[in-house]
């Protein structure tokens, strides 16, 4: 089967009462392999260490879920956790502010945004006095590891702290404050930082926690906001957070298509008033009834003065005579539940924290864990504060293309896709060449943003765009048409598929589809779907033997809820179904919370492939998640019974637990519900939930639009590439593997692999990749469910060096 089969591990529950909500898997624990460094076994690691855990300066929606994952890794380890309640402020303060955690003390923690346990500027910890006072409180209790989560300026006071630890406790001894033997047992403070902040403004991490939520919370309100513009034909400037930093200004511009966008890192031209007026004219002659203008609250121009929301509102209204409306949206951006993303994020990067403490010598510089791609690394913290401030002085200075720089790739290359969709328009002189775009498979969220960014981005390059409407099948039926710049207008928020879709492949209908890819005159086809579009692609590159019209470049873009394309770790969509099962199964938790002794069985989809049980597990906190990966049988059925049993003995009487709808043809929901039901009997009692389709609709989330726009784009480039590569005395003729690419998102970048080497690494029969990447968070499901099993440490992130890392652009689109 899909991952081979496991040596089933033990999963009597862990020491501590029970589990929470939370955290995930429970079932069949495979035996992960120890790590390299020896026979160290993850559940002994913490035996005799305390950390302290504690959140800083401004709070961050999924700061508890890194809270939560620090206490519960930390209990598993062995080690004591406290929580320090009010950042800073409570370990100056000592007493009450310093706590134990257990295990259940974290429970329903998941889903709360802010930081249950506080958060407060502390102007005492900036003093030596303070400090010292700091010190000795974690000194008296034997802490010598704290994980700080919080900012750039949190983090730093952290390192302070860190250096003047040897003197600190010496002037502790002189006065008395702690005894020689204490000091001697904590001779040493281990630091490691999480970075959270809705800004997103900390170099050296793709995402801070926080950042996904915000972006929820500002989407929310752009849609809403859509709506009513279009009623009355207005044009609306929208402040966003963000301190210093254009990222949230910048995504939400590439997630809404918004006219036009204004960031700290690359201020407008001198004319920009000019520009600006004349853009918002264009798109209203283009038919358009509004006008989104975003703006970051630290916008400035090339002279470094502030660029306010009145004044361009102003400007507007003088000008153009619109009916204006500014909205500064505020600290709803901090508030709101968690979004998925940010929830698994910062629960691995907890896991992950913990083990960087747990590992630390007293040689290893305090390090922040991070994100890159989708891999957990560990860097250097001052390196990346470092950079973090050059960015600052970089603005300071007006050397805003080194601003832009060491922001970072990622950075850079959502402004490149923005410039190329917001600024340049069609050139007059047409390339000659024809591409054609389609959706194959079930819909899915974001496509339509796909489908935009490759029919505008095709136009820029001078391509006549054409939109296949219903998959193979009306490519066979002759269901295309030409499609323009002002077609896709406001498809970017759209769920579903536009251009319709179905699973249709197309070996059957060769003859019909080769004629009409004649007739139409197509060079070059984008497929924007799921495991249909890389099955229907492969037939095509077998049919070009027999079709010489079938010799034209191809490339899919992986679009499906299930994400079980091979060659891509995401898949446009999956993310917004992800959204749907956590905020459902949080609904149902509270629920279950309310009645007590209550377990409740919910059924995902995703065919044979386990993502989005996995995934949604770990982000709702469930008790197991069953998946056709992860072979399971009955004793583990029956395991999971138990653990849930001794479950509601403690304070959390209620239970989760989701099953992959096709991870095992016997046993099915029903007999799992029945099941549950017979065994905990007068225990707790079960209900089921089959969520269905309600997976595949709905809005898409910023990720799905922001991915779509960004891989739609990357299409259009590399295709036209081709089309000029296999372009002969004005005729086209691909036939080597790699002009037929699936464009996929492998760890840390985005890269086009030939369809027919992707046979090799699927399962065709199971329709899934053979290896993947999300199979190794299962271990952390189980930890945070309370499962006795062996953590794998072997491939945790060992420490990098950002410099030269952040300084090193992508190609451009």
């Amino acid at each position: 089967m899909g991952t081979g089969t496991s040596k089933k591990s033990s999963l009597e529950p862990v020491r501590s009462a029970e589990q929470v909500p939370q955290g995930t898997q429970t079932e069949t624990g495979r035996k992960m392999s120890p790590s390299p460094v020896g026979p160290r076994h993850s559940e002994t690691l913490g035996v005799g260490k305390a950390i302290a855990v504690l959140t800083s300066g401004g709070d961050a929606q999924g700061m508890n879920a890194a809270v939560r994952a620090v206490v519960r890794v930390g209990i598993y380890t062995g080690a004591r956790v406290f929580y320090v309640y009010e950042g800073y402020q409570g370990l100056v303060d000592g007493g009450e502010h310093i706590k134990e955690a257990t295990w259940e003390s974290v429970s329903m923690m998941l889903q709360l945004g802010g930081t249950v346990i506080g958060s407060a500027r502390c102007q005492d910890f900036r003093t030596r006095e303070g400090r010292l006072r700091a010190a000795r409180n974690l000194v008296k209790r034997g802490i010598t590891n704290l994980c700080v989560i919080g900012g750039d300026g949190s983090l730093t006071g952290a390192d302070t702290f860190r250096a003047e630890w040897g003197g600190l406790l010496a002037d502790l001894v002189k006065t008395g404050g702690i005894t020689a033997e204490e000091a001697q047992r904590s001779s040493h403070l281990n630091i490691v930082g999480m970075v959270g902040s809705i800004d997103n403004d900390f170099c050296g991490t793709d995402m801070t926690i926080g950042t996904d939520s915000a972006l929820h919370r500002i989407m929310e309100i752009v849609d809403a906001i859509t709506t009513t513009a279009q009623s009355h034909q207005r044009t609306f400037v929208l402040e966003v957070m963000g301190r210093h930093c254009g990222y949230l200004a910048l995504i939400t511009a590439l997630a809404c298509g918004a006219d036009w966008v204004f960031i700290p890192e690359s201020p407008p031209e001198d004319d920009w008033e000019e520009h600006l007026c004349r853009r918002l004219a264009e798109t209203r002659d283009g038919g358009s009834r509004l006008n989104i203008i975003i703006v970051a609250e630290g916008a400035i121009d090339k002279q470094g003065k502030p660029i306010t929301s009145d004044e361009i509102k102003a400007l507007v209204v003088k000008r153009l005579g619109y009916d204006t409306r500014v909205t500064i949206l505020g600290h709803v951006q901090r508030g709101g539940t968690p979004s998925a993303f940010d929830r698994i994020l910062a629960s691995r990067m907890g896991v992950e924290a913990v083990m960087a403490l747990l590992e630390a010598t007293p040689d290893t510089p305090a390090c922040v864990v991070s994100l890159s791609g989708n891999q957990a690394v560990r860097l250097p913290l001052m390196e990346c504060v470092q950079v973090t401030k050059d960015v600052t002085t970089a603005m300071n200075e007006g050397r805003f293309e080194d601003a832009l720089k060491l922001r970072g790739r990622s950075f850079q290359n959502n402004w490149n896709v923005y410039k190329l969709l917001a600024h340049i328009r069609p050139p007059a002189t047409k390339s000659g060449y024809t591409v054609a775009v389609m959706n194959v498979g079930a819909p899915a969220a974001g496509m339509n943003a796909a489908v935009r960014s490759t029919v505008r981005i095709g136009l820029i390059h001078g391509h006549r765009m054409l939109a296949v409407h219903d998959g193979f099948e009306g490519l066979a039926f002759g269901m295309v048409e030409e499609i323009g710049w002002n077609t896709v207008g406001g498809w970017t928020g759209l769920g579903g598929s536009k251009l319709g879709t179905k699973r249709t492949l197309p070996k059957k209908y060769f003859e019909e589809i080769s004629t009409n890819i004649s007739k139409f005159g197509i060079h070059g086809l984008i497929i924007i779907g799921g495991f249909e579009a890389f099955v229907g692609g492969l037939e095509l590159v077998e049919g070009r033997a027999r079709f010489e019209e079938l010799c034209i470049p191809l490339c899919i873009v992986p679009a499906t809820v299930s994400n079980n394309v091979p060659g891509s770790d995401f898949s446009i969509g999956a993310d917004t179904s992800l959204n749907t099962i956590t905020n459902t199964c949080d609904l149902i938790k509270q629920s279950a919370a309310g009645t007590k002794r209550r377990v409740f069985i919910i059924e995902t989809m995703g065919g044979f492939c386990g993502y989005l049980a996995t995934m949604a597990g770990l982000a709702a906190g469930a008790d197991a998640a069953y998946i056709f990966e992860e072979p399971f049988s009955s004793r583990d059925l029956q395991a999971n019974v138990d653990h849930l049993t001794e479950k509601m003995k403690t304070s959390v009487k209620r239970g989760l637990v989701l099953r992959n709808e096709r991870c095992n043809e016997n046993y099915t929901t029903d007999f799992i519900y029945n099941l549950y039901s017979e065994e905990g009997k007068g225990v707790f009692d079960c209900r089921k939930n089959v969520l269905g389709h309600m997976q595949q609709g709905g809005s898409p989330t910023p990720f799905d639009r922001n991915f779509g726009t960004k891989m739609g784009a990357k299409a259009v480039a590399w295709i036209t590439g081709k089309i000029k590569e296999c372009s002969r005395h004005g005729r086209i003729f691909a036939n080597t593997a790699d002009s037929a690419c699936l464009l996929g998102m492998r760890k840390r970048s985005l890269m086009f692999q030939p369809i027919t080497e992707l046979r090799q690494q699927t399962d065709f029969e199971h329709r899934i990749p053979k290896e993947q990447w999300w199979l190794k968070l299962r271990p952390i499901l189980k930890v945070l469910a309370k499962y006795n099993i062996e953590l794998d440490t072997s491939e945790t992130a060992h420490l990098e060096h950002l410099t030269r890392k952040v300084l090193v652009p992508e190609a451009t689109v």
